[in-house]
């Protein structure tokens, strides 16, 4: 069993992304805290919060992938791009409290030129300024493709940002289909071995959602280009072994895809099919 869905748009506020979900057939959903391409996050209303709390309990909603804006980067080489990065990251963890318990994903960031350690250290100080023993949300690391200078790439790298962060029971990750392929892991022909892999590197327990998406590149291509399910390289079949791989049940699978409402609807009752026919053990 898994929980599945797609991203929304948050302009309407919680409860009406809860509805359009259920018009959707999905049980999870994501959202950006604000705009993607940056700026100041709309206030939240705690009524329109307290609607969608209600309704999800009612319906039975897996966690929540909340997304960071794509302007976020905390490892930037300038001191103004990491100062947007701290305020929005800090910002956003408080407005999560208001639909607790869920997760906040972001892309770590591009080292711009200052190499992947810097990077993972810039990274880590935001985390460690930022994470609190008394928060709800699990803060997600964003598995990436590899294109320009960004830091996680590989699991490895993804590990040392972890290896860094003081509170790591605040921490997981959130594995991307297309960010993996197009970084050159084989989820087509050897999903079990790159699932070991990333147990032996970063540890099973810290993966906590997956973004479900197809790539229009082939493997190792570092570019980052998603297409519908079974329209790219990974293909369908690959996406049937993912969803009902018994290691990944129980986590939210939010499609990224280039869609529309019925697209989406289709998406998501294929992989839940898909993981509802995985066999008995």
């Amino acid at each position: 069993m898994i929980y599945t869905g797609c991203h929304l748009s948050s302009s309407k506020g919680f409860e009406a992304m809860g509805k359009n979900a259920l018009k959707l057939g999905a049980d999870t959903f994501a959202f950006f805290t604000r705009n993607p391409r940056g700026g100041n996050a709309k206030a939240i209303d705690p009524d329109d919060a307290a609607r969608f709390r209600k309704l999800a309990a009612e319906h039975h909603f897996g966690k929540l992938v909340a997304h960071a804006p794509y302007t976020l980067n905390p490892c930037a080489a300038k001191a103004e791009v990491r100062d947007f990065a701290f305020r929005a990251f800090q910002e956003d963890l408080e407005r999560m409290e208001y639909i607790p318990g869920n997760y906040y994903n972001f892309h770590p960031g591009s080292h711009v030129g200052q190499g992947a350690e810097k990077g993972i250290e810039l990274i880590a100080e935001l985390l460690n300024q930022s994470l609190k023993e008394e928060q709800s949300t699990t803060v997600l690391l964003e598995t990436m493709a590899g294109k320009g200078t960004e830091v996680g790439r590989s699991f490895e790298e993804l590990r040392a940002i972890l290896d860094r962060v003081e509170l790591k029971e605040k921490m997981g990750v959130c594995l991307d289909t297309c960010h993996v392929w197009d970084g050159g892991y084989d989820i087509v022909d050897h999903l079990d071995e790159v699932l070991e892999e990333f147990n032996r590197v970063i540890g099973l327990k810290y993966l906590k959602a997956i973004h479900s998406n197809d790539s229009l590149n082939p493997l190792g291509a570092h570019k980052d280009r998603h297409a519908r399910l079974g329209e790219g390289c990974i293909g369908l079949e690959a996406f049937q072994r993912i969803a009902s791989h018994p290691k990944l049940q129980g986590l939210p699978f939010v499609m990224e895809t280039p869609n529309d409402d019925a697209g989406w609807a289709k998406e998501i009752a294929m992989m839940r099919a898909f993981a509802d026919a995985m066999p008995e053990t």
